[in-house]
This record gives C-alpha cells, sequence and structure tokens, in this order.
C-alpha cells in the first residue's frame, strides 16, 4: 500500500498504512546509504531475524513491536518510542498487537549523537528539554547528505520563512504548532506529520510548546503520479 503524505499537508504515518491481516508491508519512503521505509505490521506477525552491517532507527507510529536477537536480547518498542538497533547480531522484529513505524539506516560512517546508545529504547521527545524562550535543537545523527535533528520550542518562539537544501520529513513528538508552507498554514499536533519539498519555503511557529524531528534528505522519494 502506497503511503498517502503529500508535499505541504499535514497527514499521519500510523493513519495511512494500516495493516493487512496476517501480513507485513514495506514501503520505501527514501533510497540510498540512508534509505526510509515504512513498516506495517499486522497482528501475530514477525519479521526474522537477520544480520546487518549497519544500524536501524526505528520510529514507532502506533502499535508495540518486541525486537528480539542472540543471547536473550528482548527489547519491546510502544507508541512514540523508539531504538537504534545493534549491528553484526541477529535482530527480528515481531508484534502481537500489531504495529506500524518507520525504520532509517544509520551507515557506520554516521556520526551519532553520544546521547543515543545503540540497543537502548528511548522516546525523541524526552531527549531534548524545553528551555524558556528559547529554540533547543539536537543532532541525533547526520552525515553529509542527512540529517535526523530534534527541535523543542518553547510556546511563542517561532522560525522565519526559510527553504531546505533537501527534502525533509517531519514528525512532531510533542504540544502543538503551526507550519507555514507556501503562503498557507497547518495546524499541527503530536503523532502528525508534514513533508516539505526541496527548497520549499517554510516557517514553524510554536503556539504551544512543541517538539518535532525533522528528517533532511536529499530527495525523499515522489508518490504515484508526482512530477
Amino acid at each position: 500500500m502506497m503511503m498517502k503524505e503529500k508535499v505541504g499537508e499535514v497527514f499521519s504515518i500510523a493513519m495511512d498504512n494500516p495493516a493487512i491481516p496476517g501480513c507485513t508491508i514495506s514501503k520505501a519512503v527514501h533510497d540510498g546509504a540512508n534509505d526510509i521505509i515504512c513498516f506495517s505490521l499486522a497482528r501475530n506477525t514477525d519479521i526474522s531475524a537477520e544480520i546487518y552491517p549497519y544500524h536501524k532507527l526505528i520510529i514507532m507510529a502506533e502499535g508495540v513491536i518486541e525486537i528480539y536477537g542472540a543471547d536473550g536480547f528482548r527489547r519491546n518498542l510502544h507508541t512514540s518510542e523508539s531504538i537504534i538497533t545493534l549491528t553484526d547480531t541477529p535482530m527480528g522484529i515481531r508484534t502481537a498487537e500489531g504495529a506500524v513505524y518507520t525504520e532509517v539506516s544509520i551507515r557506520r560512517s554516521d556520526i551519532m549523537n553520544e546521547a543515543i546508545k545503540a540497543g537502548e529504547v528511548f522516546r525523541l521527545a524526552e531527549i531534548v528539554p524545553y528551555q524558556d524562550g528559547k529554540i533547543v535543537n539536537m543532532d541525533v545523527v547526520h552525515n553529509d547528505k542527512m540529517k535526523f535533528v530534534i527541535m523543542a520550542f518553547d510556546a511563542g518562539t517561532e522560525l522565519s520563512e526559510h527553504a531546505a537544501p533537501g527534502e525533509a520529513l517531519i514528525f512532531v513528538l510533542d504540544g502543538e504548532g503551526v507550519i507555514g508552507y507556501e503562503g498557507k498554514e497547518h495546524p499541527i499536533k503530536a503523532g502528525e506529520n508534514f513533508r516539505f519539498a526541496k527548497a520549499g519555503i517554510h516557517s514553524v511557529k510554536a503556539a504551544k510548546r512543541f517538539k518535532m524531528a525533522l528528517l533532511l534528505t536529499p530527495r525523499i522519494i515522489k508518490r504515484e503520479g508526482e512530477i
């Protein structure tokens, strides 16, 4: 099933990617070294353990998964939780109740923030604090072509209109904000997503305290029918 995200509109990865009973579904969002894939897993399904020479950042949109591996490794992830998987050891994923999540490949050469430890469950919304009257930024991982950053906006703060050098996918983590895009304002809240096209003029305002994660890439794969 195709993701239904559309440039310049609020959408929800969880709502736009329902599972099919008995099936696992994967949808490529971006290809390249740091590929991005959306997964929808039906109840009581399993992705068999495999060995990868790179990490995977998993961002839960909905449901519960168990990540399992060698030597009794078990980690449960719930809605809004994340993990960076281990390398060079079998890693599998299973779910009893179903789940939707986004997976981003993280290469060995990528620069990862020391606040994030592979194999540990964390909440993106909790690793960057709010500060009165300020916008706080943290690069979670980056290289010369990709950046995944968390931003915490105090109420009333904003980023003025500007254009990004690449396409961007936003995950709203906490609170409420307003995204301005090409002259139109879009209220957005925790659990929702937004996509910027390369060079799209946009701004961000915090209606209340507001946190978001921003995944900036050279190019997000186009939707079917887009030019």
